[in-house]
């Protein structure tokens, strides 16, 4: 067995690198037919998902196998190799198998036991089949992930230790309330109509919404997807289609918005969202669906900062920092060499030189400067020393790793208004600007936030069960795989004795011209038992052996004892594979 994987995952990289790295359809054609062109790769499958990026392939030398197939990851994801090989994981041989059966029981989800990725793993395999790219280890590799996955949710109770990725992310809105109970009579606008959107929709459905707008770049599977919600028999929501043009409007009708596209750009931003609130507020933009005045924000609407002067230290936007109220600079305007841009950050509840997110992205150096600064008699409400000493650990801190971490959005400064607006945005890379968390009034949840609130959740007893049933199903894989690779040497070997028993039988009717049909026949049954007889205890014996671990140097035994022609041998192996593959590509199971 040579199977390699070569992938990144919420677990191995950030968000931010997830999103840059995600593949699109067209791009995924590309790495699976550039994969098996390359030299060390057979076979290849590709299983991307909103938190997951893995190539899978058959190779025949590992080092070079993994040197490949890391290359083409950055080649087609537009993220540098040097840049993405630490986020890298690599799986070899059972572990890889072990991964893929994690995988498949949700073991290895952001929410444990959601079984969304049975269907992902089946849709890979599909790709990869109907461009001829998965060949037998492959197909048989998928398809009992499937099972494997299937068996873990139907033996054990996983279910209950996890939920689907739009149900978490409905919980993360609710912020604590039931689902139902906060979802009741809300109208919801669902963009994309793929199958992550329609289980939002379906979803949203079940909670108790009352008005489901599905808008879609394929008007028809938005039709669809809003006919099959009003026939539902479980449900009372009224549903609907518009076209993408027709957002705007909807946003200012809508309480919740989920959307989930393959887009490669922003779907929502920040400006759209704030107009939409405004509109939403005032009646001004209604539901026409037109990009009119409500499409653009005005600066410093409801949230939105006005744009910047200049950029902040590190590279984060100054107006993007922020800290908490206590120890506020009263003389934030005298900001001579300061290395923070004061003006940029002030507010009504003031400025936080203690605040960490104040100094996001500041290297070590830069965090000395400004203690420096701050020790020069800088108006406070702390004692100059109190300031520096803070400022001077926060540069220690930092000498390690070059700077204070950069925070996706500064810590509030004012208390903030209830929710109107509630956004989910569930896709990879992201559809809506991650700038709304800055709005008043609107609550967004993506990937990156619900990457945070998964690490907490609890995990179920039941977890441990799933453990056994991967191990098991990876031992009984391997077994099956490793005995399967010595039964071609088999079937060569009992075809060569074959030949004997057809070779003897004819030097004999040389010899006996006479021997009538009966006699012939019975001399010749004798003669095919005695071999079947002979060959019968060390082939089924070798096949046990090889399926142990470390038994594949069994068949080269038999190829040796034997003196088995290796051309032989190995048409049998490609004669089985292409019949095989034949059935199996076909379709997934």
């Amino acid at each position: 067995m040579s199977l390699l994987v070569v992938g990144l995952s919420h677990r191995s990289a950030p968000v931010s690198v997830l999103e840059r790295a995600a593949l699109s359809a067209d791009a995924q054609v590309k790495l699976l037919q550039d994969t098996v062109a390359a030299e060390p790769a057979a076979e290849a499958a590709v299983l991307a998902t909103c938190n997951r990026i893995e190539l899978y392939a058959d190779v025949d030398k590992f080092h070079a196998g993994v040197a490949e197939l890391s290359t083409l990851l950055a080649q087609h994801s537009g993220v540098g190799l040097e840049e993405l090989t630490p986020y890298l994981y690599v799986h070899y041989e059972d572990r890889a198998v072990h991964h893929l059966f994690s995988v498949a029981c949700g073991l290895d989800s952001m929410v444990v036991g959601e079984g969304q990725i049975l269907g992902q793993i089946k849709d890979s395999l599909a790709k990869a089949q109907e461009l001829h790219t998965a060949g037998r280890l492959l197909n048989d590799l998928f398809q009992q992930a499937l099972r494997v996955g299937k068996r873990a949710h139907s033996e054990t109770g996983i279910d209950r230790a996890g939920q689907s990725l739009v149900t978490f992310g409905l919980e993360q809105l609710a912020s604590g309330t039931a689902v139902g109970a906060w979802a009741a009579g809300k109208k919801a606008l669902v963009i994309g109509a793929g199958s992550m959107s329609s289980l939002a929709a379906a979803t949203l459905a079940r909670a108790g919404v009352a008005e489901i707008v599905v808008a879609n770049r394929t008007s028809e599977r938005a039709e669809r997807l809003a006919e099959i919600l009003n026939e539902g028999a479980d449900t009372d929501v009224v549903a609907r289609a518009v076209p993408m043009d027709a957002v705007p409007g909807e946003l200012t009708r809508a309480d919740v918005v989920v959307s989930c596209t393959g887009a490669t750009g922003l779907v929502l931003t920040a400006s759209a969202v704030a107009s939409a609130v405004e509109g939403a507020a005032g009646g001004g933009a209604g539901a026409g669906g037109g990009a009119g005045a409500g499409w653009v924000a005005q600066p410093g609407a409801y949230g939105v900062p006005p744009a910047p002067t200049r950029a902040a230290p590190g590279g984060t936007n100054a107006r993007s920092l922020g800290g908490p109220t206590a120890g506020s600079l009263s003389g934030a305007g005298d900001d001579e060499n300061c290395p923070l841009d004061l003006n940029a950050v002030q507010g009504t509840a003031g400025f936080s030189v203690l605040g960490e997110a104040a100094v996001a992205g500041m290297a070590a150096a830069e965090l000395e400067q400004h203690a420096a600064w701050v020790d020069n008699g800088i108006p406070r409400s702390h004692s100059p020393a109190d300031e520096a000493e803070a400022i001077a650990a926060l540069a220690a801190a930092a000498a390690a790793g070059g700077r204070i971490p950069e925070r996706r959005r500064p810590e509030p400064v004012a208390p903030q208004p209830a929710p109107v607006l509630f956004l989910l945005d569930l896709a990879m890379p992201r559809d809506i600007d991650a700038a709304v968390h800055r709005i008043a009034g609107v609550r967004l949840v993506d990937i990156e936030s619900l990457a945070e609130a998964s690490a907490d959740a609890p995990m179920a007893a039941d977890v441990d069960q799933v453990r056994r049933i991967v191990a098991d199903e990876v031992a009984a894989f391997g077994a099956a795989l490793r005995a399967a690779h010595i039964t071609p040497t088999v079937v060569a070997l009992r075809t060569m004795a074959a030949d004997v028993v057809a070779s003897e039988m004819a030097r004999l009717e040389g010899r006996l011209p006479a021997l009538d049909d009966k006699h012939r026949s019975e001399i010749t049954q004798t003669v095919k038992r005695v071999v079947d007889k002979l060959l019968h205890a060390p082939t089924v014996r070798v096949k046990q052996l090889a399926a142990e671990p470390g038994g594949a140097g069994y068949a080269d035994a038999l190829r040796t004892l034997f003196d088995l022609d290796q051309e032989t041998v190995a048409a049998v192996s490609r004669a089985e594979d292409s019949t095989e593959n034949t059935s199996k590509n076909r379709g997934p199971a």
